[in-house]
């Protein structure tokens, strides 16, 4: 075999071996536009901290904001969401309350505490913040939910990132601007974007509009995807939808974390490899449930610089 050849039979093979791997990737499917932040499916649980906790991987900064006083919007697109629907023995308005009670909760938990580390207004390649002088961090105070709105549009039954982007400003028009602020993007049972649920759960992008930068997340209807986007993942099936929607808590709290850290990706924090706070540890073994008001979410650890590993709380 000539050198070239097996070159490049070496190249196919690691990539089968990158794309095999279950790891959650910056890179975006050929669909999505470049500086988009995808979450792999699910393909077996990895490792507790699945990056070993050397000093060189850790996040750095790339000299971009971060979102100093978090918010979330939420758009529930479509009609389908004002005139209900069901799967798996629940509601719509179950899958609603149960994102919108996460949400309305997040704010101060310990596990969102893990984000408060990292910062802005600092040289590019920062890994530690406290030795930095004039270091603006992240706040982490209560009620960071804005508010949720049933944009009645119709959804097409394929969206396309440019779709789902006009719908994120629909919603800013709707709740108002914030460079703070996170416009999540939910659509129905059944309407997702081509990649859901075969390659990638959810992902965090950044567009311009007339304000400035703005953040948004997408986030399809998790139960669609199953196992390969969070169901059951940590818990059975209960009255309250714990079980069945462990997907939205783990995805969406993936992308909400991410878009925190680095809301217009990748000027925030991010690893020497590219991978984002809550892509390093993705589908981890150290997944568990929190206790938000009352209730049980399933979530996943994001990465510490502090201990070097994935973290589920900090204080």
């Amino acid at each position: 075999m000539h050198r070239s050849a097996r070159l490049a039979a070496l190249i196919a093979a690691l990539s089968m071996v990158i794309a095999a791997s279950g790891l959650a990737s910056a890179h975006p499917s050929p669909a999505l536009s470049p500086g988009t932040e995808v979450l792999r499916i699910f393909r077996g649980v990895q490792p507790a901290n699945p990056h070993k906790p050397v000093r060189n991987n850790n996040l750095s900064t790339h000299g971009g904001a971060i979102q100093t006083i978090p918010k979330v919007y939420i758009s529930w697109w479509g009609p389908e969401w004002g005139s209900g629907f069901s799967t798996g023995g629940y509601d719509s308005a179950h899958a609603q309350a149960y994102n919108t009670d996460f949400f309305s909760s997040v704010g101060g938990s310990g596990w969102n505490n893990v984000v408060k580390q990292y910062c802005q207004n600092v040289p590019s390649g920062t890994q530690t913040c406290a030795s930095v002088g004039g270091a603006q961090y992240i706040t982490n105070p209560a009620g960071q939910f804005g508010g949720a709105w049933n944009d009645a549009t119709a959804v097409p039954a394929n969206p396309t990132q440019a779709q789902i982007f006009a719908a994120a400003q629909r919603l800013a028009a709707h709740f108002g601007y914030s460079a703070n602020a996170t416009y999540m993007v939910y659509t129905p049972h059944l309407k997702s974007m081509s990649g859901f649920g075969t390659q990638w759960c959810a992902w965090h992008s950044s567009g311009s509009v007339a304000n400035g930068p703005l953040a948004y997340a997408y986030i399809p209807y998790m139960p669609d995807a199953g196992a390969s986007c969070g169901a059951n993942f940590i818990n059975g099936n209960n009255a309250y939808g714990n079980g069945w929607f462990d997907g939205f808590s783990v995805v969406a709290g993936h992308e909400y974390s991410e878009a925190e850290t680095d809301p217009f990706p990748s000027s925030g924090w991010v690893d020497r490899n590219g991978a984002e706070n809550a892509d390093k540890c993705a589908w981890s073994a150290s997944s568990a449930n929190i206790t938000l008001s009352g209730h049980s979410y399933a979530v996943q650890p994001t990465w510490s610089n502090a201990t070097g590993g994935c973290a589920m709380s900090a204080s």
